[in-house]
């Protein structure tokens, strides 16, 4: 494709996600957008801005904080708030970390459960949110494919795929009865390359670990897992080691596995996810059981 066709594109993705954003902020009460601080929400965070330039994002920025992601995620995700002047709000499930509950401790797929499926339900019901702006891509894997770019979520924010509505082009049905609410998802038809290639265009910052640079790892299954803090439990006989690697996806950091390849830039990156023939969540270790976990997961209302 050539830079002209790429632009094209990009600026059709936009303008599709801008009003997506637009028409969330105009057909519901109380929107919050979710921030990961990962790629895709550092894309969806600028879309907000542009879409209300000059004046600021209408709505909350909200952040489920596990106390397991990378260290260097937190301090981007202040520095941006702190930057932009973002309405922040960092939920954390209290109980569970007053009960020390880890990705050890509970497993992974307990431990998700846990510290951010019931931590997003109670920040949203907190909050009387009635639609959040999530950065969900249907490429990303199967149950994603299934979204709408609004999608409807029952009580308790259950996610039933047939319970779907049609879903037509600026015509968005917005009604919510009997305690249901809304997840609007503007970049959904964007590729993990288009993603890419619109950080490049817009000289949009991201979290470093996206680059690749000498971490301490250590090798669990032939995946290198980085040893972020002193919290990592080591195997006997494990130390950690020196590795270039970088992350292709970002999240808490012992469920996270890193790629050994050498990308330092945007097009550098771009260039081996081109070569590449794996699914950028294949480091994304609470994806164990594939699809079926992904949707048993939305259902319980997971984003």
């Amino acid at each position: 494709m050539s830079v002209a066709a790429e632009l094209r594109v990009l600026a059709d993705l936009e303008a599709e996600a801008i009003w997506a954003i637009r028409e969330t902020a105009a057909a519901f009460h109380r929107p919050v957008l979710l921030y990961s601080i990962g790629k895709d929400s550092t894309v969806l965070l600028h879309l907000a801005r542009k879409a209300f330039h000059p004046g600021p994002i209408p709505f909350p920025v909200m952040h489920i904080d596990t106390g397991w992601k990378f260290g260097e995620m937190i301090a981007f995700r202040d520095a941006t708030a702190e930057r932009l002047g973002l309405d922040l709000r960092v939920v954390t499930n209290e109980e569970g970390r007053e009960a020390q509950v880890s990705p050890f401790s509970h497993g992974a797929q307990e431990y998700t459960r846990i510290m951010k499926t019931v931590a997003l339900r109670a920040g949203l019901d907190e909050g009387g949110f009635d639609i959040a702006i999530g950065g969900a891509r249907r490429d990303e894997e199967k149950s994603r494919a299934k979204e709408r770019v609004f999608s409807l979520r029952e009580v308790g924010h259950r996610w039933e795929p047939r319970k779907q509505r049609p879903e037509f082009w600026r015509t968005v049905n917005s009604a919510l009865v009997g305690g249901q609410t809304m997840r609007s998802f503007p970049i959904s038809n964007w590729t993990e390359l288009d993603v890419w290639r619109y950080i490049g265009a817009e000289g949009l910052d991201v979290v470093p670990l996206y680059f690749s640079a000498e971490r301490p790892v250590v090798f669990r299954d032939g995946v290198p897992v980085m040893v972020d803090d002193d919290r990592l439990p080591l195997e006997p006989g494990e130390e950690p080691q020196l590795v270039r690697v970088r992350f292709r996806t970002l999240g808490c950091y012992p469920l996270t596995g890193g790629v050994t390849d050498e990308a330092t830039t945007v097009e550098e990156l771009m260039t081996e996810l081109a070569a590449s023939n794996l699914s950028e969540r294949a480091g994304r270790m609470i994806d164990g059981d594939g699809s079926a976990s992904m949707e048993r997961k939305k259902q319980e209302g997971y984003f």
